[in-house]
């Protein structure tokens, strides 16, 4: 059965037959998905009073079991945004009561950023439903589709140079 972006291409190659539009069937596809499961994981995180992105933060710290917390740039760095902009996160996090900073007792310049007992509690009861709401939105590719998926992800995410998270 063809999707949206079968659609799109064959109408493509009716109206320009002279182009070559096969790398749409790949990138199409990605950037639609990506926003449809932008919706599917702002709702999810919704119906949990937060943000999706208040969960990348504190699943960033918690999985960093660093008991010396982050500093706001490897925080920034994995969150690929702007310093202003974890700034905000920082602070909206932590009028929440779901992490703190402390200044750092080997440099007095920076600031490392903790989980609250709260913050780390929130994380651990939603990470099991997080990953309970992916395996529904992968429900209808099995194993072995899943392992190809994401080895060719994996590839085209290395010839970006994504391969590492801080």
């Amino acid at each position: 059965m063809p999707d949206a972006v079968d659609l799109i291409t064959a109408a493509w190659r009716q109206q320009r037959p002279d182009v070559d539009v096969s790398p749409m069937e790949i990138m199409a596809r990605l950037t639609r998905l990506s926003r449809i499961l932008d919706h599917e994981f702002r709702t999810f995180f919704a119906a949990h009073k937060l943000e999706f992105w208040e969960f990348d933060v504190l699943a960033t710290l918690r999985r960093s079991n660093d008991e010396n917390g982050l500093t706001a740039g490897a925080l920034n760095k994995a969150a690929m945004v702007t310093s202003g902009a974890i700034t905000n996160r920082l602070d909206r996090l932590a009028a929440k009561d779901l992490v703190k900073r402390i200044p750092d007792p080997t440099d007095r310049r920076a600031v490392r950023v903790h989980l609250t007992p709260k913050g780390r509690a929130l994380v651990d009861e939603l990470l099991p439903l997080h990953v309970a709401n992916e395996q529904r939105l992968l429900k209808d590719l099995d194993a072995s589709d899943r392992d190809q998926l994401a080895g060719l992800l994996r590839a085209l995410s290395e010839s970006f140079g994504d391969t590492t998270i801080s």
